[in-house]
């Protein structure tokens, strides 16, 4: 199985399985000398790990992080850092009566379509469960951007139901169990979600991202556009079914003068008028924030019976048991920051190595 690795100077490869004995990763092309210690990493993963409410997977994963290489007397030698989340709730018995059907709107068919060989435990590779191994190196990742450059996300929409952004809070979003700016779009979806879990149903969300501080350069022309990189890094994510950055898809509906974000001198520095853009011109960071957003399809893994077919060609139906997220998007939102994160510590590590 290839395409494992991504990055180019700061390398990230994940390995595991949802139901394996554990997942990991070896993150590559760290500078040396950066303090590192396994609570710098575990804030992060604390942030994703499941079971927190009753609105996200029952699966009780500690998700603890061990550092096994690359660091010494708490910093970085510049050697691949080794990391390792072992599972320790995984119920594999869940699975059992579906192991020669395929799931609709898993990886199920594809993957027995492509390697002849599928682990039906939670999925196996194509679990959400190996998201958790993305958050580890984005929390080295930020390591490297350093303390001027931050990187948040929030959940702005909940199947039909978006925030307002005239009540957008970021302190809002550490308050709730949905990662939401606007605390009477958190008491909606509260509800909303109740519901779509008593039917035995899932919903998708949208969620945003932004990076700020970053300075301007960031990023190539043609093929290694930093929004190219963005948009590969955030469509990677288990169940991402779009990503737009800036004004995204509503640019269509907007004039040239409209969307062209103005410039003015202000102290001696450009600066603009607004950010349709979301932060990137021609591949290339602008300084201003970098903003992307992420629509995530409704779990699939749902408790309605389903149409499908089985591994002898047998039209018939499935019901997923197990513990699954009524809406995977709530927990997409610090994996989508994650990424964010790696693809911005891959360019700067680029740029520093081009343009000094």
């Amino acid at each position: 199985m290839t395409g494992n690795t991504f990055g180019s100077l700061f390398r990230v490869a994940t390995f595991g399985e949802s139901h394996g004995p554990a997942i990991g990763c070896v993150v590559d092309g760290v500078p040396p000398g950066i303090e590192l210690d396994e609570e710098d990493i575990q804030v992060y993963l604390d942030r994703r790990r499941p079971g927190q409410s009753r609105h996200t997977s029952q699966r009780r994963e500690p998700d603890r992080v061990r550092i096994l290489s690359g660091v010494f007397e708490g910093r970085t030698t510049g050697a691949p850092i080794g990391l390792l989340i072992v599972n320790e709730d995984a119920r594999s018995k869940d699975y059992g009566a579906i192991k020669d059907l395929f799931r609709p709107g898993h990886a199920d068919y594809t993957y027995h379509a492509k390697y002849g060989v599928r682990d039906y435990r939670g999925g196996g590779r194509s679990s959400a469960r190996e998201t958790a191994t993305r958050v580890a190196a984005g929390a080295i990742a930020r390591k490297i951007l350093g303390p001027s450059a931050t990187v948040r996300g929030a959940l702005v929409q909940m199947g039909p139901h978006p925030v307002d952004r005239d009540r957008w809070d970021w302190n809002e979003v550490e308050r709730n169990p949905f990662w939401c700016p606007d605390a009477v779009a958190a008491k909606t979806w509260e509800d909303f979600l109740d519901d779509v879990r008593k039917a035995g149903s899932s919903t998708g969300g949208v969620v945003e991202v932004v990076a700020s501080g970053v300075p301007a350069g960031l990023g190539a022309p043609v093929f290694d556009r930093l929004d190219a990189d963005i948009a590969k890094a955030l469509i990677s994510i288990p169940a991402a079914k779009g990503v737009e950055i800036g004004a995204g898809f509503a640019a269509v509906s907007m004039s040239g003068p409209e969307h062209n974000d103005e410039m003015r001198m202000r102290d001696g520095a450009v600066t603009f008028l607004s950010n349709n853009a979301g932060g990137v011109l021609g591949g290339i960071s602008s300084g201003q924030d970098i903003v992307a957003r992420l629509a995530i399809k409704p779990t699939s893994s749902v408790s309605t019976p389903q149409r499908t077919v089985n591994v002898h060609g047998e039209d018939v139906q499935v019901v997923t048991t197990g513990r699954h997220d009524p809406c995977v998007a709530i927990r997409g939102v610090p994996v989508a920051e994650a990424m964010l994160a790696c693809v911005l510590a891959d360019h700067l590590l680029r740029h520093k190595a081009q343009c000094g």
